[in-house]
């Protein structure tokens, strides 16, 4: 099975090696047809430590390393604004 793989936005930096990242999805409502924002948060892994808060990131899925965290950086898509 493949492994998923996520983009989202680094929200907040929560100990060491670890970020939040908030990812948006677009669904559309069974009832009203309106295009809704849906979103979920994700605690990864990010080895070097060289993720901020603001970036865009991707990241896979992998073995459990803690709890709740199921997912280790896979690369920086964009930086955040400073």
């Amino acid at each position: 099975m493949p492994k998923r793989q996520i983009t989202g936005t680094v929200v907040t930096k929560s100990g060491d090696k670890t970020a939040t990242v908030l990812v948006e999805r677009r669904v559309l409502h069974p009832r009203y047809h309106k295009t809704v924002r849906r979103f979920k948060k994700y605690l990864i892994h990010d080895e070097k430590n060289d993720i901020l808060v603001g970036d865009t990131v991707t990241a896979i899925e992998c073995r459990p390393l803690s709890k709740t965290k199921n997912f280790r950086l896979l690369e920086i898509v964009k930086r955040g604004e400073v």
